[in-house]
C-alpha cells in the first residue's frame, strides 16, 4: 500500500464503511459490509480443471518444511477470487480463491479444495490489527504510527527477531488450515509514514524473511504491491498480487513476474474494466475490478 493509496483509504472508508485470463461469469452479489482492516488499495486479496493449476504438495497438519519442488507455482492467466469480507463464498467458478486466513477454517478451505480449487491465505504482516487473537502476541514498541484503517499500527519491521516467530504461528495456521499459499499484506512500509526510519533495506530483508517463513511450511508466496522492489523480489515470491497498477500507470512493472511464469493477481476498483482489460490480456495478468470492501461481486476481464 503506498501514500496515496492511503488517502483514497480515507475516502473510501467514509463512503463504503470501510491478461490472458479466462473470462468466468462475474459472481454473485456483495456478500456483506467490509470487515475492519480490509485490505484494499483505494483503501488502503478459467475452469477449475485448469491445468495451469499445478498441485500442491502442501496438505493440513503438514510437515513444517515441505521441499521447495512441492510448493502450488500459479502460472500466469488464472483467474481468480478475492474476498475479504466474510467466510469464502464458494460461488464463483474460477480456480484460485484468496481469503482471510483468520476468518475461514480448515473446513472452509477443504471444502473450496474438494471444487477443485486453490487457496491463498491473506495475512497482514507489516500492520497490528487490534481485532486479531493474537494481537497481544505484539509488544507494544512495535507499534507505529496508524494506518489509515481503523484498528491498525504500522510495525518496525526491523525487528526481525521479535516478528519473526509470531508470523511463524500465523503461518502455521495457514499450514494447518490446508492453504496452498500465503497472501502477506503490506510489505511496503518503508514507503509510508510508520513512525519508524525504515528504509528499502529494512523491507527486502523484511519480505524476504516472510519468503522463507512461508516456503519453510511448503506454502507459496506472493509480493502484495511494492512494485520498485520487484527487480530484487521476484526471485524469492512465487505470484504477485496487484491494486490499481492501471490507475497509475505501472502494470508494465509487473513484467518480471510474468516473464518469470508466475502469476500476478490484480484487481482496479476505480477504473472501468474495458479500459484496463485490454492491456492486462496483453500483459498476461490475471484481472478483475472489485468494489473497494472486497465481497463476492467481481468483473473479471
Amino acid at each position: 500500500m503506498r501514500i496515496r493509496t492511503l488517502t483514497c483509504a480515507a475516502a473510501l472508508a467514509a463512503l463504503a464503511a470501510s491478461l490472458l485470463t479466462g473470462c468466468s461469469g462475474a459472481g454473485g452479489e456483495e456478500g456483506g459490509a467490509a470487515r475492519p482492516g480490509s485490505r484494499t488499495a483505494p483503501g488502503g486479496p478459467g475452469h477449475p480443471t485448469d491445468p495451469e493449476a499445478t498441485p500442491s504438495g502442501t496438505t493440513a497438519g503438514a510437515a513444517s518444511r515441505a521441499p521447495r519442488e512441492a510448493l502450488w507455482r500459479p502460472r500466469p492467466g488464472l483467474t481468480w477470487q478475492w474476498q475479504l469480507d466474510a467466510r469464502a463464498d464458494p460461488s464463483v467458478d474460477v480456480p484460485v480463491y484468496d481469503i482471510d486466513g483468520f476468518e475461514n477454517t480448515a473446513a472452509d478451505v477443504a471444502r473450496l479444495h474438494r471444487a477443485g480449487r486453490k487457496v491463498i491465505c491473506y495475512i497482514n504482516v507489516g500492520a497490528w490489527e487490534d481485532f486479531r487473537p493474537d494481537k497481544d502476541a505484539f509488544p507494544r514498541s512495535l507499534l507505529g504510527e496508524a494506518n489509515g484503517w481503523q484498528g491498525e499500527r504500522w510495525l518496525d519491521i526491523r525487528r526481525v527477531s521479535v516478528l519473526r516467530p509470531i508470523m511463524e504461528r500465523r503461518f502455521d495456521m495457514c499450514r494447518d488450515k490446508g492453504f496452498d499459499a500465503v497472501e502477506p499484506d503490506l510489505v511496503e512500509g518503508y514507503s509510508n509514514p510508520t513512525g519508524f526510519p525504515l528504509t528499502a533495506r529494512d523491507q527486502l530483508r523484511y519480505n524476504r524473511m516472510i519468503a522463507e517463513i512461508a516456503h519453510e511450511r511448503g506454502l507459496s508466496v506472493g509480493l502484495k504491491n511494492d512494485l520498485p522492489q520487484i527487480p530484487q523480489l521476484v526471485g524469492d515470491f512465487d505470484f504477485a498480487v496487484n491494486e490499481e497498477c492501471a490507475q497509475y500507470r505501472e502494470c508494465e512493472r509487473l513484467s518480471p513476474f510474468v516473464a518469470a511464469g508466475k502469476a500476478v493477481f490484480h484487481v482496479e476498483y476505480a477504473v472501468p474494466a474495458d479500459r484496463f482489460c485490454p492491456q492486462s490480456r496483453r500483459l498476461g495478468l490475471s484481472s478483475m475490478r472489485k468494489k473497494p470492501e472486497l465481497g463476492v461481486w467481481r468483473e473479471p476481464c
